[in-house]
């Protein structure tokens, strides 16, 4: 029998959110990362996030946070895991539920990032040493988004608005840390027919390649689709 009374003699637990923000500066997939601890004397590196309102479901939490944290709205945002080991925060007992975002570096708030001590790692260079079971989450996170961009076409929210083939290419190989061939990768992304080929050309390019953008229509279309960008991928 489910009853008030029943509910109010458990043991209550905390729960928080903390997010896997990725972006990538058009050489290199980045993590940001912000300084916080349980010691006021020790600066330790951790993911953001922030605790659950009792006004909030899930999603509206995360996003909330977020955006509180970077200025942005309307991201991709994608519940990845929930961490809930006993000892995971020395603090209090506390689940975790973790959330992985992609978004455009040119749109990040800068000035957020110096309001909470902010700062973008590569994520061949992060901290050794990161708060309580965030480096796990970040490995499940790397892991993830190389499943999801392997098959579905969720890599365009890392890149502006126009942008090259060979610089597509190169988050790609970011992402999955190793190369593709340039006439068999194109020949795949442009299969897809996801891309609309613009009359402009990359300014700084020397051969001056052509722009692209991604076909918003097919994009939500196709956005669940398995369309297997890359092969046999290792994750």
């Amino acid at each position: 029998m489910l009853d008030k009374a029943s509910y109010s003699t458990q043991p209550k637990c905390l729960v928080a959110l903390d997010s896997i923000i990725f972006g990538f500066d058009g050489d290199l997939l980045k993590i940001l990362l912000v300084k916080r601890s349980p010691d006021q004397h020790i600066d330790t590196w951790s993911l953001m996030g922030g605790w659950l309102n009792p006004n909030e479901n899930l999603e509206q939490s995360a996003e909330r946070i977020l955006f509180e944290l970077t200025g942005l709205k309307g991201v991709y945002l994608e519940q990845l895991y929930t961490f809930g080991d006993i000892d995971r925060d020395p603090i209090d007992r506390t689940v975790s539920v973790a959330y992985f975002a992609l978004i455009n570096i040119e749109h990040y708030d800068s000035n957020i990032s110096q309001a909470h001590h902010a700062h973008w790692f590569p994520v061949s260079e992060m901290p050794n040493e990161l708060l309580f079971d965030h480096r796990q989450m970040i490995d499940s996170a790397i892991q993830k988004l190389r499943y999801k961009a392997a098959l579905h076409p969720l890599g365009f929210e890392l890149l502006p608005e126009k942008f090259t083939i060979p610089q597509l290419q190169k988050l790609y190989e970011a992402i999955f840390q190793t190369t593709f061939d340039k006439r068999n990768f194109s020949r795949k992304i442009l299969s897809t027919h996801l891309l609309v080929k613009l009359k402009e050309k990359q300014k700084s390019s020397k051969k001056g390649a052509y722009l692209y953008a991604v076909n918003k229509e097919k994009y939500n279309t196709f956005g669940n689709s398995f369309l297997n960008f890359v092969s046999n991928p290792d994750f």
